[in-house]
């Protein structure tokens, strides 16, 4: 008994989580729809790599988000079975209808063996919550590090709308605006993370049947905690104000755009990228010497850069791109705009990527509704059958 109703708590927390989850997440495609012409940079290593469509950056947090969401669906198929009429750990002598009885309970199967019922599942359903938990809340802390190094710039394009709870005015400094919502979020995100560690320290080393990691109220703190990061990552996506000026002209102080060069010059004239990459990277370095922005680089010191680079190789010893192919493999826009491989940030993906996300949000909202459906269905009809043997 006691591992069914631990099971029946667990199997509705997961329904908890997973309606947050889709609330959060479907804001994150909603905030990527609204910003599909946004230009940003992307960074690898903290540093600015690449320049992305703000709209195909947020939709691979919602691809992570999504892996959490099937992740709930698979672990709650496991704990949706009943262990009621398994007794300790052996079965009983008792005819029980161990089928009927889990009908009566919402659960959608019977735990098989008798002894995995109590004594071993029952111990791995809160390690295995708790790492969904973990995950979910690694997702939302890395969304929150990410806008927090905006903060530290002088000119960010990307901040939370001031006032509302999101930010509050130092006390000391007047003109700092911390951003309290993202510290919070970030937070509650560690904390999710540190008590979802829980069951697993408790369950290591101990014997089978023990009853350290099973503890209700434990288990539900962990999976309250990943509900609490989620929200708070909602409330941060609605608050985010993005300025698509200021993020293009963040992408254009600086050589993100600079790979392109190497890829038309392997792509399109057959250099060794291995090549076109010393190229470009002497480009960029010559560029930093002289502090001269991609928008304003003099053509002819590109013309000079690549002869030089080039001299004793089989490859065209002049620049095989006229000023305007130069200029244009340095437009961030055109970059995003032209990608062509599956899952790329150009519009018509950004546009299917969206669509796709978009139902799958609604099978999983139709999904937990389901769930719970079937639950508050199959208990009335046990309170209907109960009633009527009392008369």
């Amino acid at each position: 008994m006691h591992a069914t109703y631990r099971a029946a708590i667990l199997r509705d927390k997961l329904l908890e989580l997973a309606e947050q989850l889709n609330t959060t997440s479907r804001t994150l495609v909603e905030l990527a729809a609204n910003h599909t012409a946004t230009i940003v940079p992307s960074y690898t290593n903290g540093v600015a790599a690449q320049p992305n469509s703000y709209a195909h950056q947020l939709l691979g947090h919602a691809a992570g988000l999504d892996r959490d969401a099937q992740r709930i669906r698979e672990a709650y198929a496991r704990v949706d079975r009943s262990a009621m009429g398994t007794t300790v750990l052996n079965g009983t002598g008792w005819p029980l209808d161990r089928e009927r009885m889990a009908e009566y309970l919402g659960f959608g199967a019977v735990v098989d063996n008798a002894y995995d019922a109590s004594q071993i599942s029952s111990m791995e359903h809160p390690v295995e919550v708790g790492s969904i938990v973990t995950s979910v809340a690694l997702h939302s802390g890395n969304f929150v590090e990410d806008v927090l190094t905006q903060y530290a710039q002088t000119r960010p394009w990307i901040l939370l709308e001031e006032g509302e709870g999101n930010t509050f005015v130092s006390s000391a400094m007047p003109q700092k605006r911390n951003p309290g919502l993202l510290n919070d979020t970030r937070s509650d995100a560690s904390q999710a993370v540190t008590l979802a560690q829980g069951p697993v320290f408790q369950t290591h080393n101990i014997t089978p049947g023990m009853p350290d990691p099973k503890e209700v109220d434990n288990n539900t703190e962990v999976v309250d905690a990943g509900i609490k990061a989620l929200a708070g990552l909602d409330e941060v996506l609605k608050a985010l104000v993005v300025s698509p000026e200021r993020a293009l002209e963040e992408v254009n102080s600086d050589w993100t755009a600079s790979q392109e060069i190497a890829d038309i010059l392997m792509r399109d004239h057959g250099l060794p990228f291995r090549e076109g990459h010393h190229v470009a990277s002497e480009i960029v370095t010559f560029a930093r010497s002289e502090n001269i922005g991609p928008l304003q680089f003099p053509y002819p010191e590109a013309q000079r850069i690549y002869t030089e680079s080039v001299a004793g190789t089989d490859n065209p010893q002049e620049l095989p791109l006229t000023e305007a192919e130069f200029r244009a493999a340095l437009d961030p826009v055109a970059i995003v705009n032209n990608r062509t491989t599956s899952g790329g940030s150009q519009p018509a993906e950004v546009e299917r990527m969206i669509t796709e996300a978009r139902e799958r949000l609604t099978a999983q909202d139709e999904w937990i509704g389901q769930r719970r459906e079937h639950v508050a269905t199959s208990l009335a009809e046990l309170d209907e059958d109960f009633a009527g043997l009392r008369g």
